[in-house]
């Protein structure tokens, strides 16, 4: 698979998924959470700044990014390859391992993975209408048509 890195658009797209809070909070499934989404080694009432926000979005998508480099064995455009960060992102790597959207892309059915995304839309046991429209926009980007 082509090295390809996260794009602006990918970028754009959790910034206006995730929203960015400079102080730590418990997201809709009580995991402690600041900055764009960012997750590890947050404690209860840490503060960071906007660079530092910045900053950790950039270093979790990177991962998320290494991520989908590890997992993915066909070839995909960048529009693809952001969709599959920003997924890994938001729901993490293994979510993405273990998916029927990893098996059909990785046997080439792209149009059948695409519409798996639309599948992945539920927190605390509740579809959240933001992960149906985060979900929506991946799967667009996925299919060229943002």
């Amino acid at each position: 698979m082509t090295d390809y890195h996260p794009s602006q658009a990918c970028i754009d797209l959790v910034k206006a998924s995730e929203g960015c809070r400079l102080t730590a909070y418990r997201d809709a499934v009580g995991v402690l959470t600041i900055g764009y989404g960012s997750t590890g080694g947050i404690h209860e009432g840490q503060t960071i700044t906007q660079e530092q926000a910045d900053a950790m979005l950039l270093d979790d998508l990177d991962a998320a990014a290494e991520g989908v480099r590890k997992l993915v064995t066909v070839p995909l455009n960048q529009g693809q390859f952001d969709a599959l960060c920003d997924f890994v992102f938001n729901l993490g790597e293994g979510r993405l391992r273990d998916s029927t959207l990893l098996r059909l892309l990785n046997q080439g059915r792209y149009g059948e993975a695409a519409v798996q995304f639309k599948f992945w839309v539920m927190a605390g046991g509740h579809p959240l209408p933001g992960l149906v429209t985060r979900r929506a926009k991946e799967r667009a980007m996925f299919e060229g048509t943002s």
